[in-house]
């Protein structure tokens, strides 16, 4: 742990190289008080990120978590790393540090804000009020400048946090994910009545999907928290390798990780397992889902499966937990990052911002009137997908 030169005297600004020397109560008491907290910025998830071997300096996410403490105790913290590659972030800037390079400047390492391979909107300045916000924003850009690093970003922010990094001078850069959001006004209380409100062709598609998996003798059971048994950890993981070795890559998050999943934070899990026959067959492909019981929030997280049966996807990741999110009466499943295809299936798209700082003027303005340029394209493009609104207009 080191501690950074700063001119206050009212409050002491460290920065920790591992999660554990921060204390867990604390960061979590001032998550829960954000105005968009989601397990996945908890401290249990992120130390299991560090001491599972799935997100360290070895793996290129060095830990820089910030914490801002007064003699009342903590009143900001904000996860970063120092990050050697752009893997696992969901936010590609891959271009820049391709031109980093050709010009003989290193983009590597540079500071990272984010809750590791998961690319979930929510707070990441964890602040007791808007002015600690300000402050920590302002610490998180003199760690960036102090390290000379290339460039700082903080990913999938809030509206506050957005606002707060954009005020210290930072660049904001928009993408899309899909969203199912419970409307209150017209609340649905089903899956039947989900496929009711879709378009006809939506709805016969979506029958088909789940027909042909029916056909194939395919039944689901679902097991939250504390009942998901090591055994159906094991499978899962399994399952969650083969996805990866299927597109040729390596899986970031050890089986130690869920494992720790399993022991600290349960009540946040979900699993979807298919079977062919009965419930008591063998089990051919597992989805995990994060949820937040307190908020009624759900996200698809990952998925497998030992053989390959069509349309078995779309069941497990979106028809099984959106059906689940219904009978349970949750405001909103959050379907991952990308995939226009989610919209046929009842996922809306919604806006996500991240924010970024580079040190070399040059780039900065370079990557400002990218950024504008790009900005105007996800507006018609947002647009544009809400023409195509899968759900039957009022009338029709």
């Amino acid at each position: 742990m080191t501690q950074v030169d700063i001119d206050e005297p009212d409050y002491v600004i460290r920065v920790h190289a591992s999660p554990a020397s921060v204390d867990a109560a604390a960061w979590n008491e001032l998550l829960e008080i954000q105005s968009a907290p989601t397990p996945f910025m908890r401290h249990e998830y992120l130390l299991a990120m560090d001491e599972s071997g799935s997100a360290t300096a070895e793996t290129g996410w060095a830990p820089q978590f910030i914490t801002i403490e007064d003699g009342r105790g903590l009143q900001a913290a904000c996860a970063l790393y120092l990050k050697s590659h752009s893997y696992g972030e969901y936010v590609f800037d891959w271009s820049w540090a391709d031109a980093y390079r050709r010009h003989g400047l290193a983009y590597y390492p540079k500071l990272l804000g984010a809750s590791p391979f998961t690319p979930v909107p929510g707070a990441r300045l964890l602040a007791a009020s808007e002015a600690w916000r300000a402050r920590l924003a302002a610490a998180v850009g003199a760690l960036a400048r102090q390290g000379k690093l290339s460039s700082a970003h903080v990913l999938f922010t809030d509206t506050a946090d957005t606002a707060a990094l954009a005020a210290q001078g930072w660049l904001v850069r928009h993408g899309v994910q899909f969203h199912w959001t419970q409307d209150p006004a017209a609340p649905i209380a089903s899956f039947a009545e989900l496929l009711a409100r879709l378009q006809r062709e939506k709805r016969k598609k979506i029958q088909q999907e789940r027909r042909k998996v029916a056909e194939q003798g395919l039944v689901f059971t679902t097991h939250e928290g504390s009942a998901i048994t090591p055994d159906l950890w094991d499978f899962f993981h399994h399952c969650y390798t083969q996805t990866y070795a299927a597109h040729h890559s390596t899986p970031y998050l050890t089986r130690d990780f869920f494992a720790r999943m399993a022991a600290h934070m349960p009540q946040h899990w979900l699993m979807f397992v298919a079977r062919r026959g009965s419930d008591s067959a063998a089990p051919l492909a597992a989805s995990l889902i994060a949820i937040d019981p307190k908020r009624g929030h759900a996200w698809g997280r990952y998925w497998g499966a030992t053989d390959y049966v069509p349309c078995l996807h779309f069941e497990a990741c979106y028809y099984q937990p959106l059906a689940w999110c219904l009978a349970q009466g949750y405001r909103r499943f959050e379907g991952g990052a990308q995939g226009e295809h989610k919209m046929a299936r009842g996922l809306l798209p919604v806006q996500t911002n991240s924010v970024h700082w580079l040190r070399d003027a040059r780039f900065a303005d370079a990557v400002s009137d990218f950024l504008a340029s790009e900005g105007q394209g996800i507006e018609q493009y947002v647009d544009e997908l809400r023409e195509r609104n899968p759900f039957k207009t009022e009338g029709a």
